[in-house]
Order: structure tokens, then sequence, then C-alpha cells
């Protein structure tokens, strides 16, 4: 199961307040989650679910025709997927795959990649660019250990990954790792490849990418962390 996080648009991105004003700002959450939920839908018998009560999104969710696991009381991200990881196991999900919403040059062969490196038993996790936030992560099973999302979730969650004594994947996918939450990450979407709904508008909102090329050609690269040895 495919667990994407999305909380009220209308207040997104506060941390672009210094170079956007909240209707642009909404702006661009909304076609960042249409970016991402395009990709989604590209990659073949995937099952999804938005974890939300935005509007907006839920308009989307129909429209792909993804399930939709209710976030009425506004949970934080953490507790929202915790909850929606327990409605998937009663569903019967074997695992979960947590995508973020804000990562929008996200494509179907990133999620190929992720699980044709995930164990049959353990987690992979794809970290931010500057590996301190989590950007992906696959449980399998789908409650394998609790997830902490923040911005230094990534060596808490592979803390945790291998504590569980099972394989654990490092699995670095440019693409993937760029998530917006600063003007310096508005700059680095526009000098990616590509035509996401995302580049456009951030183009239209003045960015222009001119400095410090990016490296998004790169290949995703895995790394296997084992097992935590046990005591005794």
């Amino acid at each position: 199961m495919i667990l994407i996080p999305v909380k009220n648009l209308r207040n997104a991105k506060q941390r672009l307040a210094p170079v956007l004003d909240q209707s642009s700002r909404t702006e661009l959450a909304r076609a960042m989650l249409a970016d991402v939920l395009q990709s989604v839908a590209e990659y073949p018998d995937a099952k999804v679910s938005l974890v939300t009560s935005d509007s907006y999104a839920l308009e989307l969710a129909a429209a792909y025709r993804f399930e939709v696991i209710r976030d009425d009381k506004n949970l934080g991200e953490s507790d929202a997927i915790h909850m929606a990881t327990e409605f998937s196991m009663a569903a019967g999900a074997s695992y979960t795959l947590v995508i973020p919403a804000d990562v929008p040059l996200l494509e179907a062969d990133d999620l190929r990649a992720i699980d044709e490196s995930a164990p049959a038993t353990g987690s992979v996790v794809v970290p931010s660019r500057d590996r301190r936030g989590t950007n992906a992560i696959l449980r399998r099973p789908a409650a394998l250990f609790p997830l902490r999302f923040g911005n230094d979730s990534f060596v808490p969650h592979l803390g945790a990954a291998i504590a569980s004594l099972t394989s654990a994947v490092v699995l670095s996918l440019p693409r993937l790792a760029l998530d917006i939450d600063t003007a310096e990450d508005l700059e680095e979407l526009v000098r990616a490849p590509g035509e996401k709904r995302a580049q456009h508008l951030a183009r239209r909102l003045g960015f222009s990418g001119a400095a410090n090329p990016g490296t998004f050609l790169s290949f995703g690269q895995a790394e296997t962390r084992p097992a935590a040895a046990k005591n005794g």
C-alpha cells in the first residue's frame, strides 16, 4: 500500500513565506501533489491511499480512483501515518510505502526502483538530498517499526530499521530526493530536467535556476545495511 499524507493545502509550505505569498504557496502545493499523483498512477498495479481531509486532495483522489483514509482530526504527519498504517494492515496490506506530496520530480521508475530494492522482510529508506530527511520509506511488514517524520528523520528511521533485525536498504534517488521547502529548492526544481506542473509554476513565479547547475541525471544507488546483531 502506497500512503501519501496530505495536510491542509490552503496553509501549505509556510517555510516558503519569505519568498511566496500564501496564494502562491497553495498553488505550488497543489501542483506538486498533482505531479506526484500522476506519477504514482503511472506505476502499474499500485494500490494507493491518500491520508487527508483536504478538499483538493480529495478531488484528485476521486479523479484517479485512489482510496482515501480520512484524517478529519488533522493529525500531525507521524500520527496520521500511524493511523493509516493500522488501517492498511486491517485491510490486509503486507507493506506500506510512504511518499510525501512535495516531491514533484517523482517518476514511476523511482517507485519501481524502490520495489525492486525491497527485501522480503525489511525496509527501504530514501533520504532527502541533504540526507537529513526521509523522502520515502517502505516497510515490510507494514508496521515493522514506527515512523517519526521531521527535518532530521533519516538517521532515526535508519536506526529503527536496523534495530528491527531485518534488512535495511538505503536507496539514493535524485528525483525523489528533492522536496520543496526553500527558495533554493525551487531553483533546483527549475534546473532539473522535466516539464512538471510544479516546474512550470516555479518558472512563472520568477525562479530561474540559472546558477549552480544540478545533478539530476545520476542514477539511484542502493546500499544494504545488515540487521543489528542480537544480544546474548
